[in-house]
């Protein structure tokens, strides 16, 4: 499978994003601060986007890629405010409902291990960046927006990160997210819809675990 690393860096500050199961994902939205789920989304964005930024910075085994604490970080700060089992049931595409709820749970749960541990190197390359949330031009029935937003470090050239966040009785929940113009659902979706076709969903998790796997050794 072929994973673009244009999505990696930027992606960390935020979408390193995952749910374990439906359990888990129940236990995050219970946690999330009842301030921020009132809030709009832009400033969702950018308060949790600066809270994340700030912990990297602050913590040295983060930059150094432990994987433990970088799963801490995402299930403590970034889980609370993305709709994960959405945005895997989008990545995986149509062939999400024919999957068995247990199917679905792995796939999960590998899933949220990929993103884990392929945004660990990402993580250790934090250290001036800030983030620049722009103003939400919407209407204020919209349920569904797209917030923009720049990662900047030094006088390099900034990266284009911009969120699709939808309205749900919570608050404004995350699900999927672009960096320079690629949609983090959309390069999944290809990747995962040619390993189902080839082999079906049992394939699909099977090469999940192996690219796990692989990256496990590899730390």
């Amino acid at each position: 499978m072929k994973f673009r690393s244009a999505l990696v860096v930027a992606a960390a500050v935020l979408s390193a994003a995952p749910a374990v199961f439906a359990q888990a994902a129940a236990t995050a939205v219970a946690a999330a601060p009842s301030n921020l789920n009132a809030a709009a989304p832009d400033d969702l964005i950018r308060t949790v986007s600066n809270d994340v930024l700030n912990q990297i910075k602050a913590d040295k085994a983060i930059q150094a890629g432990d994987v433990s604490k970088i799963a801490a970080l995402v299930d403590q700060k970034i889980m609370p405010y993305v709709d994960f089992q959405r945005m895997t049931a989008s990545a995986v595409g149509r062939n999400w409902r024919s999957a068995t709820p247990v199917q679905q749970g792995k796939i999960q749960a590998e899933f949220k291990t990929l993103l884990v541990r392929t945004y660990a190197g990402a993580l250790s390359q934090v250290r001036n960046h800030t983030i620049d949330v722009k103003r939400l031009r919407a209407a204020p029935t919209d349920t569904d927006v797209v917030v923009k937003s720049e990662l900047k470090s030094g006088s390099q050239q900034p990266i284009a990160l911009d969120y699709r966040l939808e309205k749900t009785a919570q608050g404004w929940r995350v699900y999927d997210m672009n960096v320079m113009g690629v949609w983090l659902i959309e390069t999944y979706r290809a990747d995962f819809g040619s390993v189902i076709n080839a082999g079906g969903i049992d394939s699909l998790i099977a090469k999940l675990q192996e690219r796990n796997a692989a990256n496990a050794a590899k730390k």
